[in-house]
């Protein structure tokens, strides 16, 4: 029998990738997304991808705060795990509007736990982040490592991680797997789906691929006196696939009966600084990126990067890809995309 999984903000860009992996290891996927920060577009893009077996997902459009309609949902099918994923995700803009982020995060949180746990679905895989960590003294970052978010959107990450812990203990029937995610980039190699933020982009990737469609005149580079090999910080970059499947190795591990509440990272294990990544695209795309240096930025870490250690053991999996093909696959859904989903005459 196909498992039922429950993904929360399937419709994002780590969400969308996931389902797509989901679809095609052959489990039947029912996605939950308010679309606050995502194209439905998405949805169908995933569909025609997973080919046949897109058949085997459904989507309903809907607020994880909407303890009714959530409901309605876990009426309908009989879960055998939930993925969550949702939730406001910009660093800047949660120093700038904590409350907002605390009611999204936390308050959609409790209400997905509490129907999970009134309908019996008790197995979770939670998007968690490398934010919790801080600014690390140390690297590599073990799972072992004080945990101390330095703003309200690592904060509401670190208080769902407790709340889950809280909760398994207060009930053993709970499996948790709370995942860590370092700095995720790329696209699926179709080039069909991919990153596409509202706004301004929080993250470095988008940034350069906006300058390199002719978006963004310049990349404004944060901070090149830091005491890294060239100056810029230092970061764990991950492709989205690598990311995806490392949420189906997480279902797996959900089968072992000795999973409590457990935290793995989700790396490569490997440091590359800003400079490197933008002549890793710059060799990928073709384009030149030019560059505004700037000071640095508040709360910028210098160097964070995985010990993958625990998840190779743990969960039998590892990244395969690296920054070249993270680049690659980058630039190829934003060439045929320049303006993400939404683009006129998409050649998608």
């Amino acid at each position: 029998m196909a498992k039922n999984i429950l993904v929360i903000g399937g419709v994002g860009y780590i969400g969308s990738h996931t389902v797509l992996q989901l679809l095609l290891g052959g489990y039947k996927t029912v996605v939950v997304d308010n679309l606050d920060n995502a194209s439905e577009i998405a949805v169908a893009k995933v569909k025609e991808l997973a080919g046949y077996q897109g058949n085997n997902m459904t989507f309903h459009k809907l607020d994880l705060r909407d303890k009714a309609a959530l409901e309605v949902v876990f009426a309908g099918t009989k879960f055998d795990a939930v993925i969550h994923f949702a939730g406001l995700k910009a660093v800047g803009e949660s120093v700038q509007k904590p409350l907002p982020y605390f009611d999204n995060n936390l308050t959609g949180t409790i209400t997905l736990l509490e129907v999970m746990a009134a309908h019996g679905c008790k197995n979770l895989v939670f998007s968690s982040s490398a934010t919790a960590y801080g600014w690390p003294k140390v690297v590599p970052c073990t799972e072992e490592f004080p945990l101390q978010a330095m703003n309200p959107y690592g904060r509401s990450k670190l208080f769902i991680e407790e709340i889950c812990r809280d909760v398994h203990r207060s009930d053993s029937e709970w499996k948790i797997i709370l995942l860590r995610y370092f700095n995720p980039v790329g696209a699926h190699p179709s080039g069909k789906i991919g990153e596409d933020p509202r706004g301004i982009p929080n993250n470095l990737m988008p940034f350069v691929t906006q300058v390199a469609v002719g978006r963004r005149p310049a990349l404004t580079v944060f901070g090149t006196d830091y005491s890294t090999k060239d100056g810029t910080v230092v970061r764990d970059y991950i492709h989205v696939v690598d990311l995806a499947d490392g949420h189906i190795a997480a279902l797996h591990k959900l089968d072992d009966p000795k999973v409590g509440c457990e935290v793995y990272n989700l790396g490569t294990g490997k440091g590359t600084s800003v400079l490197e990544m933008v002549a890793a695209f710059e060799k990928a795309s073709g384009k030149k990126i030019p560059l505004v240096k700037s000071g640095r930025r508040p709360g910028d870490a210098e160097i964070v990067y995985a010990s993958t250690e625990k998840a190779e053991r743990g969960l039998n999996w590892k990244a395969r890809y690296g920054i070249d093909e993270m680049c690659r696959d980058q630039w190829n859904w934003a060439s045929k995309n320049p303006y993400g989903y939404e683009s006129p005459n998409s050649t998608n």
